[in-house]
Protein backbone atom coordinates (compact mmCIF):
# COMPACT_ATOMS: atom_id res chain seq x y z
CA UNK A 1 0.00 0.00 0.00
CA UNK A 2 1.33 3.38 -0.46
CA UNK A 3 2.38 6.13 2.05
CA UNK A 4 1.92 8.81 -0.62
CA UNK A 5 0.20 11.87 0.13
CA UNK A 6 -1.36 14.21 -2.19
CA UNK A 7 -2.07 17.82 -1.36
CA UNK A 8 -4.24 20.60 -3.61
CA UNK A 9 -4.23 24.04 -3.14
CA UNK A 10 -7.37 25.03 -4.49
CA UNK A 11 -5.89 29.04 -4.49
CA UNK A 12 -7.72 32.04 -6.15
CA UNK A 13 -5.74 31.82 -9.51
CA UNK A 14 -3.83 28.86 -8.95
CA UNK A 15 -4.41 25.29 -8.49
CA UNK A 16 -1.29 23.53 -7.18
CA UNK A 17 -1.18 19.88 -6.90
CA UNK A 18 1.62 17.97 -4.23
CA UNK A 19 2.68 14.32 -4.51
CA UNK A 20 5.07 13.52 -1.74
CA UNK A 21 5.89 10.22 -0.12
CA UNK A 22 7.00 11.00 3.70
CA UNK A 23 10.52 10.13 4.59
CA UNK A 24 11.02 10.40 8.52
CA UNK A 25 11.08 14.37 9.26
CA UNK A 26 11.72 14.69 5.45
CA UNK A 27 9.77 14.11 2.31
CA UNK A 28 10.34 13.69 -1.25
CA UNK A 29 8.26 15.36 -3.33
CA UNK A 30 7.52 12.64 -6.60
CA UNK A 31 5.20 15.26 -8.27
CA UNK A 32 4.36 18.73 -8.73
CA UNK A 33 2.30 20.77 -10.81
CA UNK A 34 0.43 24.13 -10.88
CA UNK A 35 -2.04 25.33 -12.69
CA UNK A 36 -4.19 28.10 -13.56
CA UNK A 37 -8.02 28.13 -12.60
CA UNK A 38 -8.76 31.42 -11.68
CA UNK A 39 -11.76 30.85 -10.26
CA UNK A 40 -11.53 34.45 -8.54
CA UNK A 41 -12.39 36.00 -12.40
CA UNK A 42 -14.99 37.84 -12.72
CA UNK A 43 -16.59 36.85 -9.36
CA UNK A 44 -14.24 37.76 -6.41
CA UNK A 45 -15.89 40.41 -5.65
CA UNK A 46 -19.32 39.73 -5.65
CA UNK A 47 -18.61 36.63 -3.60
CA UNK A 48 -19.44 34.35 -6.56
CA UNK A 49 -17.43 31.72 -8.75
CA UNK A 50 -19.01 32.07 -11.78
CA UNK A 51 -20.03 29.33 -14.29
CA UNK A 52 -16.82 29.75 -16.60
CA UNK A 53 -14.59 29.98 -13.19
CA UNK A 54 -16.81 26.53 -12.01
CA UNK A 55 -15.98 24.84 -15.58
CA UNK A 56 -12.24 26.13 -15.21
CA UNK A 57 -12.06 24.29 -12.08
CA UNK A 58 -13.43 21.23 -12.92
CA UNK A 59 -10.69 20.60 -16.25
CA UNK A 60 -8.18 21.54 -13.76
CA UNK A 61 -9.30 18.84 -10.85
CA UNK A 62 -10.03 16.09 -13.37
CA UNK A 63 -6.52 16.04 -14.72
CA UNK A 64 -5.43 16.53 -10.72
CA UNK A 65 -7.62 13.38 -10.26
CA UNK A 66 -5.60 11.41 -12.80
CA UNK A 67 -2.51 12.31 -11.87
CA UNK A 68 -3.39 11.01 -8.32
CA UNK A 69 -4.91 7.58 -9.56
CA UNK A 70 -2.06 6.86 -12.09
CA UNK A 71 0.47 7.87 -8.81
CA UNK A 72 -1.58 5.87 -6.40
CA UNK A 73 -2.43 8.14 -3.67
CA UNK A 74 -5.51 6.87 -1.83
CA UNK A 75 -8.40 8.91 -1.54
CA UNK A 76 -8.09 9.23 2.32
CA UNK A 77 -4.24 10.36 1.82
CA UNK A 78 -5.95 12.95 -0.29
CA UNK A 79 -6.18 16.77 0.58
CA UNK A 80 -7.77 19.41 -0.80
CA UNK A 81 -8.17 23.01 0.48
CA UNK A 82 -10.19 25.98 -0.54
CA UNK A 83 -8.93 29.34 0.30
CA UNK A 84 -10.23 33.05 0.08
CA UNK A 85 -12.51 32.64 -3.19
CA UNK A 86 -13.85 29.59 -1.60
CA UNK A 87 -14.80 30.73 1.42
CA UNK A 88 -15.78 34.25 0.77
CA UNK A 89 -17.93 32.63 -2.29
CA UNK A 90 -21.83 32.12 -1.21
CA UNK A 91 -22.42 29.28 -3.94
CA UNK A 92 -19.22 27.44 -2.40
CA UNK A 93 -21.53 24.80 -0.81
CA UNK A 94 -22.80 24.42 -4.82
CA UNK A 95 -18.83 24.48 -5.81
CA UNK A 96 -17.64 22.12 -3.46
CA UNK A 97 -20.42 19.19 -3.85
CA UNK A 98 -19.54 19.09 -7.92
CA UNK A 99 -16.33 18.80 -7.73
CA UNK A 100 -16.73 16.25 -5.02
CA UNK A 101 -19.51 14.11 -7.43
CA UNK A 102 -17.29 15.11 -10.81
CA UNK A 103 -13.78 14.30 -9.66
CA UNK A 104 -14.14 12.48 -6.55
CA UNK A 105 -11.89 15.03 -4.34
CA UNK A 106 -13.38 16.13 -1.46
CA UNK A 107 -12.19 19.97 -0.73
CA UNK A 108 -12.14 21.13 3.01
CA UNK A 109 -12.65 25.26 3.17
CA UNK A 110 -10.24 26.93 5.69
CA UNK A 111 -10.91 30.58 7.55
CA UNK A 112 -7.78 32.97 7.13
CA UNK A 113 -5.99 31.79 10.38
CA UNK A 114 -5.57 28.32 9.58
CA UNK A 115 -4.54 29.40 6.20
CA UNK A 116 -1.97 31.52 7.55
CA UNK A 117 -0.72 29.00 9.87
CA UNK A 118 -0.23 26.30 6.99
CA UNK A 119 1.94 29.06 5.27
CA UNK A 120 3.88 29.61 8.09
CA UNK A 121 5.13 26.06 8.55
CA UNK A 122 5.48 25.62 5.09
CA UNK A 123 7.39 28.52 5.08
CA UNK A 124 9.42 27.57 7.79
CA UNK A 125 10.34 24.42 6.72
CA UNK A 126 11.67 25.83 3.34
CA UNK A 127 13.35 28.84 4.46
CA UNK A 128 15.87 29.25 7.85
CA UNK A 129 14.16 32.06 9.38
CA UNK A 130 16.71 32.64 12.52
CA UNK A 131 15.55 33.74 15.88
CA UNK A 132 14.93 37.44 14.84
CA UNK A 133 11.33 38.20 14.41
CA UNK A 134 10.27 38.05 10.95
CA UNK A 135 7.29 39.26 8.98
CA UNK A 136 5.95 36.65 6.43
CA UNK A 137 3.63 37.43 3.86
CA UNK A 138 1.96 35.66 1.06
CA UNK A 139 0.11 37.06 -1.15
CA UNK A 140 -2.76 35.20 -3.19
CA UNK A 141 -5.24 36.18 -5.40
CA UNK A 142 -7.82 36.35 -2.68
CA UNK A 143 -6.44 36.85 0.13
CA UNK A 144 -3.01 38.02 1.86
CA UNK A 145 -1.92 36.47 5.01
CA UNK A 146 0.67 38.19 7.40
CA UNK A 147 2.49 36.12 10.14
CA UNK A 148 5.55 37.50 12.36
CA UNK A 149 7.29 34.85 13.40
CA UNK A 150 10.64 33.08 14.09
CA UNK A 151 12.20 29.85 13.57
CA UNK A 152 10.06 28.39 16.40
CA UNK A 153 6.73 29.96 17.09
CA UNK A 154 4.00 32.33 15.72
CA UNK A 155 3.70 35.94 17.51
CA UNK A 156 0.82 37.05 15.65
CA UNK A 157 -1.23 36.50 12.22
CA UNK A 158 -3.89 37.26 10.31
CA UNK A 159 -5.24 37.08 7.02
CA UNK A 160 -6.54 40.05 5.16
CA UNK A 161 -9.12 39.99 1.82
CA UNK A 162 -7.08 42.39 -0.15
CA UNK A 163 -5.53 39.16 -3.02
CA UNK A 164 -4.16 40.26 -5.86
CA UNK A 165 -7.20 39.52 -8.45
CA UNK A 166 -9.70 41.40 -5.77
CA UNK A 167 -6.65 44.16 -6.23
CA UNK A 168 -6.58 43.98 -9.86
CA UNK A 169 -10.70 44.53 -10.67
CA UNK A 170 -10.51 47.32 -7.98
CA UNK A 171 -7.58 49.34 -8.84
CA UNK A 172 -6.13 48.30 -12.30
CA UNK A 173 -8.04 50.47 -14.88
CA UNK A 174 -4.73 51.59 -16.97
CA UNK A 175 -1.98 49.19 -17.89
CA UNK A 176 0.62 50.72 -16.82
CA UNK A 177 -0.82 51.52 -13.34
CA UNK A 178 -1.75 55.19 -13.47
CA UNK A 179 -0.17 57.65 -10.51
CA UNK A 180 -3.38 58.30 -9.17
CA UNK A 181 -4.31 54.41 -9.65
CA UNK A 182 -1.65 53.88 -7.22
CA UNK A 183 -2.47 56.31 -4.79
CA UNK A 184 -5.63 55.29 -4.64
CA UNK A 185 -4.22 51.51 -3.93
CA UNK A 186 -2.05 52.86 -1.33
CA UNK A 187 -4.52 54.41 0.30
CA UNK A 188 -6.90 50.96 0.40
CA UNK A 189 -3.24 49.54 1.68
CA UNK A 190 -3.23 52.43 4.59
CA UNK A 191 -6.89 51.44 5.38
CA UNK A 192 -7.01 47.62 5.43
CA UNK A 193 -3.57 47.28 7.03
CA UNK A 194 -3.90 49.05 9.97
CA UNK A 195 -3.59 45.89 12.79
CA UNK A 196 -0.75 45.19 10.70
CA UNK A 197 1.07 48.18 11.57
CA UNK A 198 0.18 47.65 15.33
CA UNK A 199 1.38 43.86 15.30
CA UNK A 200 4.86 45.16 13.20
CA UNK A 201 5.04 47.98 16.27
CA UNK A 202 4.64 45.64 19.29
CA UNK A 203 7.34 42.85 17.27
CA UNK A 204 9.43 44.93 15.11
CA UNK A 205 9.92 42.01 12.45
CA UNK A 206 13.60 42.78 11.43
CA UNK A 207 13.08 41.33 7.46
CA UNK A 208 10.51 40.27 5.10
CA UNK A 209 9.69 36.52 4.23
CA UNK A 210 7.78 36.11 1.17
CA UNK A 211 6.35 32.96 0.05
CA UNK A 212 3.84 31.96 -3.03
CA UNK A 213 3.44 33.41 -6.79
CA UNK A 214 4.61 37.03 -6.70
CA UNK A 215 7.60 36.36 -4.82
CA UNK A 216 8.48 33.41 -6.72
CA UNK A 217 8.42 35.09 -9.99
CA UNK A 218 10.67 37.75 -8.21
CA UNK A 219 13.55 35.37 -7.39
CA UNK A 220 13.02 34.36 -11.02
CA UNK A 221 13.38 37.47 -12.36
CA UNK A 222 16.41 37.87 -9.99
CA UNK A 223 18.43 34.84 -11.15
CA UNK A 224 17.45 35.52 -14.98
CA UNK A 225 19.41 39.26 -14.80
CA UNK A 226 22.21 37.79 -12.79
CA UNK A 227 22.86 34.28 -14.21
CA UNK A 228 20.64 34.43 -17.57
CA UNK A 229 19.28 31.28 -16.21
CA UNK A 230 16.49 29.40 -13.57
CA UNK A 231 16.98 28.96 -9.85
CA UNK A 232 17.84 25.70 -9.08
CA UNK A 233 15.07 23.73 -8.57
CA UNK A 234 16.68 21.65 -5.69
CA UNK A 235 17.16 25.24 -3.61
CA UNK A 236 13.44 26.37 -1.61
CA UNK A 237 15.57 29.67 0.41
CA UNK A 238 16.20 32.43 -1.68
CA UNK A 239 17.48 36.34 -0.76
CA UNK A 240 16.42 39.24 -2.91
CA UNK A 241 18.50 42.34 -2.60
CA UNK A 242 16.22 45.57 -1.92
CA UNK A 243 18.20 46.78 -4.96
CA UNK A 244 17.26 43.59 -7.02
CA UNK A 245 13.69 44.33 -5.80
CA UNK A 246 13.50 47.60 -6.57
CA UNK A 247 15.18 47.63 -9.83
CA UNK A 248 12.49 44.97 -11.16
CA UNK A 249 9.87 47.04 -9.12
CA UNK A 250 10.80 49.58 -11.58
CA UNK A 251 10.24 47.62 -14.49
CA UNK A 252 7.08 46.18 -13.60
CA UNK A 253 5.55 49.63 -12.99
CA UNK A 254 6.95 50.80 -15.84
CA UNK A 255 5.93 48.56 -18.98
CA UNK A 256 2.58 46.96 -20.01
CA UNK A 257 1.11 43.23 -20.10
CA UNK A 258 3.30 42.75 -23.65
CA UNK A 259 5.75 44.58 -21.91
CA UNK A 260 6.45 42.91 -18.86
CA UNK A 261 6.08 39.42 -20.70
CA UNK A 262 8.88 40.34 -21.86
CA UNK A 263 11.01 40.83 -19.13
CA UNK A 264 13.38 37.40 -18.50
CA UNK A 265 11.66 35.10 -15.68
CA UNK A 266 8.54 36.90 -16.12
CA UNK A 267 5.55 33.84 -16.85
CA UNK A 268 1.94 34.78 -18.50
CA UNK A 269 0.30 33.45 -15.37
CA UNK A 270 1.59 36.01 -13.01
CA UNK A 271 1.90 39.13 -15.55
CA UNK A 272 -0.76 41.27 -14.67
CA UNK A 273 -1.31 40.69 -10.93
CA UNK A 274 2.42 40.84 -10.08
CA UNK A 275 1.79 44.81 -11.15
CA UNK A 276 -0.23 45.36 -7.29
CA UNK A 277 1.14 42.77 -5.88
CA UNK A 278 4.79 44.39 -5.87
CA UNK A 279 3.24 47.71 -4.90
CA UNK A 280 1.92 45.89 -1.86
CA UNK A 281 5.56 44.96 -1.07
CA UNK A 282 6.82 48.27 -1.46
CA UNK A 283 4.16 49.38 0.54
CA UNK A 284 5.04 46.89 3.88
CA UNK A 285 8.58 47.62 3.27
CA UNK A 286 8.54 51.52 3.24
CA UNK A 287 5.80 51.90 5.81
CA UNK A 288 7.45 49.47 8.17
CA UNK A 289 11.44 50.52 7.22
CA UNK A 290 12.43 46.63 6.36
CA UNK A 291 15.37 46.39 4.44
CA UNK A 292 15.41 42.47 4.14
CA UNK A 293 14.08 40.41 1.92
CA UNK A 294 14.42 36.48 1.76
CA UNK A 295 12.12 34.25 -0.06
CA UNK A 296 10.99 30.38 0.71
CA UNK A 297 9.34 28.03 -2.11
CA UNK A 298 7.40 26.53 0.43
CA UNK A 299 4.03 27.87 1.28
CA UNK A 300 0.61 26.34 2.46
CA UNK A 301 0.85 22.90 0.80
CA UNK A 302 4.05 22.25 2.53
CA UNK A 303 2.90 23.20 5.80
CA UNK A 304 -0.06 20.97 5.35
CA UNK A 305 2.19 18.12 4.59
CA UNK A 306 4.56 19.05 7.32
CA UNK A 307 2.07 18.79 9.43
CA UNK A 308 0.49 15.63 8.62
CA UNK A 309 4.00 14.05 8.72
CA UNK A 310 4.41 15.75 12.07
CA UNK A 311 0.94 13.10 13.02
Amino acid sequence: MSSRLGIIDLGTNTFHLLIAEPNGAHFKTVFHESRPARIGLGGINKRLITPEAQDRALAVLSYFREKLDSFEVMPEKTFAFGTSAVRNAENRHEFCSEILEKTNIEVTVIDGNREAEYIYYGVRHGADIGDVPSLIMDIGGGSVEFIIGNRSQIFWKQSFEIGGQRLMEKFMRNDPLSQADRRALYNHFDENLIPLANAVHQYAPEKLVGSSGTFDTLVDIDFHFRTGDWPPASETDFDIPLEEFYRAYALILSRNHDERMAIPGMIELRVDMIVVAVCLIDYVLKTHGIRQIQVSKYALKEGVLAELMAK
